[in-house]
This record gives C-alpha cells, sequence and structure tokens, in this order.
C-alpha cells in the first residue's frame, strides 16, 4: 500500500516511515525538503497521485499565533483538496489530547480549526489521532514556562508518552478503518506536570528550578486537574518513563512540542 506521510522528515514522521515500510508498505517521506510544500500546493499532485492512506504529521515552522493557525488551515485545506482529487481513501492527522479545552492558547485554536476543517470539509474518511505530550518534549515544557528565571508549573495531571509509541500507533491507525472520528492515545502511566518535569531537569543536570503553581499556565492556556488527562477509552503505550531514559532517545531529547 501507498502510503504519505506530511512531515515525514520531522521527528515523528522520521520514526513513523520506517516502520511502514518495515510492514511492506510503500511510506513516502513528504516535506518541503523533498520538494512537497502543503502550504503552496506544490507537489502535492504527484506525491498523492496513486496513495491510499496520508498521514499528516507535520507541524507549523513558526509559533506566532496568526502564522500557526496559518499553516494549519491552509494545509490542512491543500490536503484535503489534493487528496480528495487523488482518490485517498483514509486521512489520518496527529492532534493532541485536550485541544478542545486549551482555547486560550494560540497554537491550540489552530489545532482545534485544523480539526473542524477535518470533520467539517472532509470528503476523504478520516481518523484524528490526539496524543498526550511527548516524553522528548518534558525539557521544552520548561523552556515555554519561565517566568523570572524559574520554571512556574501548575500541578496537574499529565499522561506523556515516547514518541517512538505514538509513531507505533500512528502506525496501526493508517492500517485500520477510519472512524471518522477521534481516537486518544496515551502514555501508561500518570504524573504530576510540576514533579515530572523536576525529575526530567534534574536528569539533564539542569540547575533551574521548578515552582509549583496552581495559576501557572500551559503553553498559554490556564488548565485544570483533567485538561491534558485521555479518557477512559484512550489506547495506551507501552513504554514507561523509567523505561525510556535508558534509551538513546532520553539523551537527544531537548526540543520543545
Amino acid at each position: 500500500m501507498r502510503i504519505v506521510v506530511i512531515g515525514g522528515s520531522g521527528f515523528l514522521g522520521s520514526k513513523l516511515v520506517p516502520r511502514l515500510r518495515e510492514q511492506g508498505h510503500e511510506a513516502i517521506a513528504a516535506s518541503p525538503n523533498s520538494g512537497v510544500n502543503t502550504l503552496t500546493g506544490e507537489g502535492l499532485a504527484d506525491v498523492l497521485k496513486g496513495t491510499s492512506v496520508v498521514v499528516d504529521v507535520s507541524n507549523s515552522p513558526s509559533w506566532e499565533d496568526s502564522e500557526v493557525l496559518n499553516f494549519f488551515e491552509t494545509s490542512t485545506r491543500n490536503l484535503l483538496k489534493y487528496g480528495a482529487e487523488a482518490g485517498v481513501r483514509h486521512f489520518v492527522a496527529i492532534s493532541v489530547v485536550g485541544t478542545e479545552r486549551l482555547a486560550e492558547s494560540g497554537y491550540f485554536r489552530a489545532k482545534t480549526a485544523q480539526e473542524k476543517l477535518i470533520k467539517n470539509v472532509s470528503t476523504i474518511p478520516y481518523t484524528i489521532v490526539q496524543a498526550t505530550q511527548f516524553f522528548e518534549f518534558l525539557k521544552g515544557i520548561a523552556d515555554i514556562s519561565m517566568q523570572g528565571g524559574k520554571v512556574h508549573l501548575p500541578p496537574m495531571l499529565f499522561q506523556p508518552m515516547a514518541g517512538d509509541d505514538v509513531a507505533s500507533a500512528l502506525a496501526r491507525v493508517a492500517m485500520e478503518a477510519p472512524v471518522n472520528g477521534t481516537i486518544e492515545i496515551g502514555g501508561p502511566e500518570p504524573f504530576r506536570l510540576d514533579e515530572l518535569i523536576r525529575r526530567r531537569l534534574a536528569e539533564l543536570n539542569d540547575p533551574r528550578e521548578v515552582i509549583t503553581d496552581p495559576n501557572a499556565r500551559y503553553s498559554g492556556a490556564k488548565v485544570d486537574e483533567r485538561t491534558l488527562v485521555p479518557g477512559q477509552d484512550a489506547r495506551l503505550g507501552e513504554t514507561r518513563f523509567e523505561t525510556w531514559l535508558t534509551q538513546p532517545a532520553a539523551k537527544a531529547a531537548t526540543v520543545a512540542h
């Protein structure tokens, strides 16, 4: 089966493409580097020709509110248009658990807009996969939560997962029948956000102090106990945090999600 992974050379795409190829599929990593630009539409008609499944794991190159919104709206409209013309049978898109509860954040407003387009405009059968945060991006959460030289985080529940488990879940969803709705995926165990970031920074010998602050925001949005926790029907990854810490990914993980 021919499967095109949009954002195929990025963090998640570079994990997903090899998994699909190992399963015997023709998996194509599509990105601006390979001549496929979802914002302009360049290369989309050609790369989607004969494609059964599209998996969109792309992310905005800018975090500025209007640019993020423009990226997700424009690229999603183009993917749905060109995908329908090419006869794509399943459109899979990655999103984030709690997106609809984080409307104060420009990034999550953009993700909500993306989800609404898929639900309301798509003529292609689809599955939206909402994932919890990745272990690899825990340091990035600290980076965006700085106030006065310290990391301020609320003690909310948090159920992150390994990037490899996200890729494995997406590979399975790509093979399944479209649900024309949303699937949630998450990590195998819950933590308190402030405690886990404190622990991760200690592992990295990062001297920054983590302040437990119930009023602190997450990516610019106010959160409560269950904002970022998946529901009871979520599919859970297998990799526990303790196990992940022993893997090479834990040594290289420094970017933000």
